[in-house]
Parts: structure tokens; sequence; C-alpha cells
């Protein structure tokens, strides 16, 4: 039997969960208007996936680049969320370069 398939699929669902604390983290410390850089990197791990030759590495680098990107989607709902009061609020946010330019782009959302 080849238990690859519902191996990476466990392994997604894990790495998945921790892409949740992860936008949680990312809005309370730098904002929404981190999810060029999420999104960004996200990339670039996807892209580094493509170049690794072992199918179990490459799979989860792979989901690891992607759960980057989806959050960075979710970074303007967690947003909102921490305004209703959800989840706990940071007015001191650490200002990331850019970030006026940002402010003028639509942040993403799926």
């Amino acid at each position: 039997m080849n238990y690859f398939g519902i191996l990476i699929g466990i392994l997604t669902l894990l790495i998945i969960g921790l892409g949740f604390p992860l936008v949680i983290r990312g809005e309370r410390t730098f904002g929404y208007l981190c999810w060029p850089y999420m999104m960004g990197i996200g990339f670039l791990i996807v892209i580094a996936s493509l170049f690794i030759s072992n199918d179990w590495l490459c799979v989860i680098v792979a989901v690891v680049g992607a759960t980057f990107i989806w959050g960075s989607t979710e970074l303007k709902e967690q947003a909102v969320r921490a305004e209703l009061g959800w989840f706990p609020f940071n007015a001191n946010k650490i200002k990331l370069p850019f970030e006026s330019i940002i402010k003028t782009w639509k942040a993403p959302h799926l």
C-alpha cells in the first residue's frame, strides 16, 4: 500500500493549522498592510519547492508557501476580527516600509 497521499494530506492539514496563528500574530504585530510581504515570501517558497528533488520535502515546502499566500489573503479579515474584539487589538503596530504605497492597493481576499 502507498501511504504517501494520506500522510501528505495529514501534514497539509497540520501546516494549514499552523497558518492560523501566523495570520493572527502577523496582523497583531504588523497590521494587515504586511500582506504583500507575506504573499511575496509565499511565492518565493513555492518557487523554491520547484527545485527540490525529494518528493516529501518538495510537497511540504510547497504547502508552507501556499499557506503563506493564503495567510496574506486573510490578514484584512483578521484586522476586522481584531477591531470587533474577537482577538486582542494592538494599536502600536510595527510600521513597514512602503506602507503609504501599500495603503493605495486593494487587499486580496479569497
